[in-house]
Order: structure tokens, then sequence, then C-alpha cells
């Protein structure tokens, strides 16, 4: 079972707070109707020593989008986000491992859109520096919603409650993440990341008029994928579509390009040297190993080596 990471310090209220002291009213619109949006942000230990934040900007840019289509006010200017994300991460870091954050907008004063007050709440985490393994997954009995239900658009943790249902479904299965179809029955995403599938030699990702999130992540896939001379096509994806590919993969700013073995009962070929070189590509520009212009760093300069 994975422990859960209960790192020294969040940061809320515009300042550090201790871990158990980080806490939310029971009364706020956060608690009561889950009103939040969030990004999780991954930065990685370049080698020069550096500390750097990829895609920030656009992480940011996004969070101000998900947050206008919830009538959140959202005043954090991207210096005051780069700032407090800067300000977390300096009193976390170690220099074994990078590290994940989570910047979440919750609505603490308000009552149904009147008078609402928003703070920006960031928890981080840290992660290993290592390829992310391949995993099997299985397709959801769940649907994903459809944009005038709850827009996939909108990055709220109210979207994921559907994802928490699939992957305790998947739970039961011996699965280790799950394939979202939308309410046509096609394929919009996986729990946490974006589909990518391989057929004849073609990256094939479902659009986000199909439920799927509009990823960061995968925009970085496609130019990387260009770059390398691979066709790359975003399209609607059957699920039978799915079972009889020759290549299946997710990305997501967590999930970095993870491969996947088998889907439901079917069994993929062994090996994928496509997605691989995808795989291989991403983690060599992140790591600042092989730079891609695609690829945008923010650096974070209270992380000095950790502690």
């Amino acid at each position: 079972m994975t422990q859960l990471q209960r790192p020294a310090f969040a940061y809320m209220n515009g300042k550090l707070v201790p871990w158990d002291q980080a806490t939310l009213h029971i009364g706020c619109e956060a608690v009561t109707r889950g009103r939040n949006v969030f990004e999780g942000l991954k930065g990685y230990w370049q080698p020069d020593g550096q500390f750097k934040i990829i895609m920030m900007r656009r992480h940011y840019e996004r969070l101000k989008r998900s947050a206008r289509l919830l009538h959140i006010p959202c005043e954090y200017s991207f210096e005051e986000y780069r700032d407090a994300v800067d300000h977390l991460i300096g009193a976390l870091a170690t220099s074994d491992r990078d590290m994940w954050v989570r910047t979440t907008l919750f609505v603490t004063e308000g009552h149904w859109g009147e008078d609402t007050v928003a703070d920006l709440v960031l928890t981080a985490y840290h992660q290993d520096k290592s390829t992310p393994r391949s995993i099997q997954v299985g397709v959801s009995t769940w649907r994903r919603s459809s944009d005038i239900a709850l827009p996939a658009r909108i990055k709220t943790g109210s979207n994921y409650q559907v994802s928490l249902l699939a992957r305790l479904e998947g739970k039961s299965r011996n699965y280790e993440d799950m394939v979202l179809l939308n309410q046509s029955g096609r394929v919009a995403e996986a729990t946490a990341s974006c589909i990518l599938m391989v057929r004849d030699g073609t990256i094939v990702t479902p659009p986000a008029t199909e439920g799927a999130l509009e990823s960061i992540t995968l925009d970085i896939a496609e130019s990387l994928a260009h770059s390398l001379g691979i066709k790359f096509s975003r399209r609607p994806i059957d699920r039978t579509e799915l079972l009889v590919a020759d290549e299946l993969g997710v990305c997501g700013t967590l999930h970095e390009v993870t491969l996947i073995t088998s889907i439901d009962e079917y069994t993929l070929p062994e090996k994928s040297p496509i997605l691989s070189a995808i795989q291989k590509r991403y983690i060599e520009a992140v790591r600042g190993i092989n730079p891609h212009s695609v690829v945008e760093f923010t650096l974070l300069p209270s992380a000095k080596g950790g502690r």
C-alpha cells in the first residue's frame, strides 16, 4: 500500500504553516460544495544542480481558466504564484529526489457564489528520480461526464470523483489505472492522465472535445513526436481500438510518459518502440540532459541543493 507523505510544511494564507495546522473551516465552500481548482507541478534537479519546475506559466494560466469557469476569484499574479511554490520547495527539497507540487485554489468564504474569497494552498511531495514503470489497465464501467454536466476542461477536485470510482473498480480487478469512456462510449482519458495509442506507426490521442483534459504534458509529447519524425494525430478513439493497439501508454505531469503492458484481458506486444522513444526523450528533456524547446523551465532559487 502506498504510504501518504506527510511533509513538514504546507503553504496557505500567504505563508508556510506546519502540516497539521493547514486546515479549512468545516463551513467553507471548499468543504461543503467542493469548490476548488488545482494544478500539479513537477520539478526536477538539473545537471548543473539547479531545481526547476517545468511549464509553470502554462499551469498557472490553466489554473486561472479553471477558476474563471467556476467563478472563483484568482487574484494571484504569476510572480506571486511562482514565489509561493519557491517558498515551499525551498523548505522541503532534498537533493536526492524530485518533487511534485499541488497548487490548489480553495474557496474559503462565500455562499453559492456570492462574496467569494479564495486562498492559494500548496502541498508538495517527494518523487523518486526514476523512469515510470509499466502498468496494467482496464476499461471502467464509469463514464466521463459531458461538457454540459461537469466539464473535463475544469481541473477541479469534483471532476475526479468518477476517477476515484474507476480506480476503486480497477483495484478490485488488480489494475493500476483505468480508462474512462465518454457518454458516447468512446475513449476520454485515464483516471488522471491522457491516453497515447499507437496504430500503424502513428500516435493517436483523443481531443479535448472527447472528454480529455486540455493536457500540457500531451502537448509536450506531441512536439517530441514531431521532432523524432513520428506521426501524431488527435481524433476520437473507439474502445475496441485500444484492444487491438500496437502500443498503449498514458501521459501527464505526475505520470510523465508511462507504458501500458495490458488492457483488460488483452496483452499488448512485448515491445513499445515508439512510446519508449517518446518516454526516453521526455525524461531527457525535463531533466535537462537533452533540452527541447517545447519544455519551459522556471528556476526555483530557494532549492539550493536541498536540505
